[in-house]
């Protein structure tokens, strides 16, 4: 979890810098991934708003962390785990169980009751990825 914190850091997003990472099952990094716009795409020039119409928002451009890990892990997803400092949303999910990934180990969870991502657990549950949230014992 704490390298996907620290590749959150990467993002231009000013509002959530998520992260995430893909291990194998012999928990060996196989992909990183941070929001942000695609290759080759400025980050200055499309909005980093988060409300109206959507064109005019980022959520019509932005690639989720959790897309970016599993595009960056190279087809080497299946049987794998993700790690990720948000649970992710409906579109990720998809993802992520298209990919093969077996768990999902979160560390946020603060939009639980918005529906993309009370959609996300449903195919999760049905497609029987494990979902466990990440606690900290650093500061400890």
């Amino acid at each position: 979890m704490r390298i996907a914190k620290v590749i959150a850091e990467r993002s231009k997003d000013p509002s959530t810098q998520n992260g995430a990472v893909v291990v194998n099952q012999r928990n060996v990094v196989v992909g990183l991934g941070y929001n942000g716009f695609p290759r080759g795409v400025d980050s200055d020039v499309f909005p980093w708003e988060r409300e109206g119409e959507l064109v005019d928002t980022k959520y019509a451009y932005v690639c989720h962390a959790e897309e970016n890990a599993i595009y960056n892990a190279n087809n080497v997803t299946r049987e794998c785990k993700i790690y990720t400092t948000l649970f992710p949303c409906n579109e990720c999910a998809k993802t992520i169980i298209q990919n093969g990934i077996v768990e999902v180990v979160y560390e946020s969870d603060k939009y639980r009751d918005v529906p993309a991502f009370v959609a996300a657990r449903r195919m999760f549950d049905a497609a029987g990825v494990k979902c466990r949230q990440f606690v900290s014992n650093w500061a400890k």
